[in-house]
């Protein structure tokens, strides 16, 4: 095959390609590329959700239960031919009684008991909150509130009653399918989901586990409080129900049972998400990823940072840095859920950037960070977004700052005070506001300031949105230089009115958390309070209140009331022995 030559392409447009290939190759600089690789149409994505065949098998398994109970409760001749073989079961049971084995199945009977069940599932609760894995709390609520559902409901469409034989073991309610049953198999079910990691030792505790529903299914039977058909019908959905929820919601490649303490927003990368992201970074970037590692989690809350090694052409530096950000569905609720809160609490703040999904999220940053670039503003350099999962999860790759300092840890001098105020007076003349001023986001870089994280930058903000970037970048300076020279150094860019109007707009809620604590270990190291120093220093301006009500703040308020009301009761309920088992 020729070698296409870009340079004698015909026409404009073949010279426009070359030039942008040129430019491309100049912004990498020593960066090694391999190719770029598009995936074909029907190809699964690096990191894809599926079903594999344990989940495949849950699936049929539950339509095959589906089916059986079309036929059983529908259609009579059915319905009899079941009972018929359930009463022959439980006939030839109800022969084998004698006192020392029904001692025996009593006792064995207690494991579908509210006394057995409810302190599993409480301590599977609270070892998932020591450890802040919500995603498998949340499953674990999800696939214990289906069956529950489930089994009431069918209790009261089917009414079966109890088996015509001399029963003697305690019984509520109808019988099928079995509460009991179906309460210890779901119990066991999300503890073998969420506490166990994927392997021998998850294996192991489901198989202990069905034989030990198993026995509770033969005391159950041989005291004659359910049918055949009950048990089995109440032991497999309380399975499927859990291992589908968690398939499904938090897949194992995804969300990895990880017993250790950490952030939840960041995502675990190594296994399959790990090689996912080498692979993906390879074909759609064209840049060869040689390792990647966490990169400072403690100032990150809304996504997982990383630093990727990556091969480099230049032989006196054969790996290079790069800086990247990964995004999930995670830090997308995450984000939801918060501004949910803040809503209740505060009202809505002005120019908030709603995001439909996490594609949106990444293209936004990604948008935004050409905007600096096109505004001059010093940031960190693009160099493009990779798919990890569609609509999932991305990961946008921008310029490694080596050796550069969070202004909260870098000596701030006049320069470096003078570079940022600078940069907000660019991003109001440039139409845009940064909305997360604090130190994590302003790094000083071989003595240049720079802006990096523009996730929520807002484009055209409010008034409003630029004052309170103006104070909090004041508050950060502040907090390592004199309060008194930054608000001269100040009104270089501003006027004294704009300063005013900075901090009457700003209180709590418009101050990063990041820099709130680091204001509250000022000031209890003596020093006086920033805000009314600022305040002041500068001409006397009446407050801007943040505090908003509106009809989506009442109806967020009122449900999150009933909707707390409920889960105390479900509590109370269940630590009192009245809820389901």
């Amino acid at each position: 095959m020729a070698e296409i030559n870009p340079p004698h392409t015909a026409g404009r447009l073949g010279s426009e390609l070359a030039g942008i290939g040129a430019r491309r190759e100049l912004r990498i600089g020593s960066l090694r590329l391999t190719g770029r690789r598009r995936r074909p149409s029907g190809e699964k994505p690096p990191l894809p959700r599926e079903l594999r065949a344990s989940g495949w098998f849950w699936v049929i398994t539950g339509l095959i239960m589906v089916l059986v109970w079309i036929s059983l409760f529908v259609f009579t001749e059915t319905t009899n031919w079941w009972t018929d073989r359930d009463m022959t079961v439980l006939r030839w049971l109800q022969d084998l009684r004698s006192d020392g084995v029904t001692k025996v199945m009593d006792a064995l009977h207690a494991l579908g008991s509210q006394w057995f069940i409810r302190p599993l599932r409480w301590a599977t609760i609270l070892v998932l909150i020591f450890y802040k894995r919500w995603r498998h709390l949340f499953g674990l609520l999800g696939a214990l509130f289906i069956v529950m559902l489930l089994v009431n409901g069918l209790e009261l469409a089917v009414a079966r009653p109890r088996p015509f034989v001399d029963v003697i073991g305690p019984w509520t309610g109808y019988s099928h399918p079995s509460a009991p049953v179906a309460g210890l198999a779901v119990t066991f079910g999300v503890m073998g989901m969420s506490l166990f990691p994927k392997g021998k030792g998850r294996n192991r505790f489901m198989t202990g586990a069905e034989v030990i529903v198993g026995l509770l299914i033969v005391a159950r039977l041989y005291l004659g409080v359910d049918h055949p058909s009950d048990a089995i019908f109440g032991a497999l959905p309380g399975f499927a129900v859990a291992v589908l929820v968690f398939k499904l919601f938090v897949p194992e490649s995804v969300f990895p049972v990880v017993n250790k303490r950490g952030v939840t927003a960041h995502l675990d990368v190594g296994g399959a998400r790990g090689a996912a992201i080498k692979q993906a970074v390879q074909d759609q970037l064209g840049i060869e990823l040689l390792a990647l590692e966490p990169f400072g989690l403690e100032g990150s809350g809304g996504s997982t940072p990383l630093r990727l090694t990556v091969a480099s052409t230049d032989p006196n530096q054969p790996e290079i840095h790069l800086f990247a950000k990964l995004y999930s569905q995670t830090h997308l609720r995450s984000d939801r859920w918060y501004k949910v809160g803040r809503t209740i609490l505060n009202g809505s703040l002005e120019d908030e950037v709603k995001f439909s999904s996490v594609r949106r999220l990444v293209e936004y940053e990604d948008y935004i960070l050409l905007r600096m670039q096109e505004a001059a503003l010093p940031s960190a350099e693009p160099y493009g977004i990779v798919e990890i999962t569609p609509e999932r999860e991305y990961l946008l790759v921008t310029e490694f700052l080596l050796g550069a300092e969070e202004l909260g840890d870098a000596i701030v001098d006049d320069a470096v005070i003078d570079q940022a105020l600078l940069i907000i007076r660019k991003l109001w003349d440039a139409g845009l506001a940064h909305r997360d001023i604090k130190p994590a986001n302003v790094m000083v870089h071989d003595g240049e300031v720079k802006l990096i994280d523009v996730a929520f930058a807002t484009v055209r903000p409010s008034p409003w949105r630029q004052a309170v970037d103006l104070a909090n970048m004041m508050i950060v300076l502040g907090l390592r230089h004199d309060p008194a020279h930054v608000y001269e150094a100040a009104l270089n860019y501003f006027t004294p009115d704009d300063v005013a109007e900075a901090f009457a707009a700003t209180s709590g809620i418009t101050i990063p958390t990041q820099s709130r604590s680091a204001h509250k270990q000022y000031v209890a190291a003596g020093e006086p309070d920033l805000l009314q120093t600022f305040k002041d220093m500068a001409p006397p301006c009446e407050p801007i209140s943040v505090q908003r009500w509106s009809r989506r703040r009442l109806a967020l308020t009122a449900g999150a009331v009933l909707g707390l009301l409920w889960f105390a009761g479900f509590v109370v309920e269940n630590l009192t022995g009245a809820g389901f088992v």
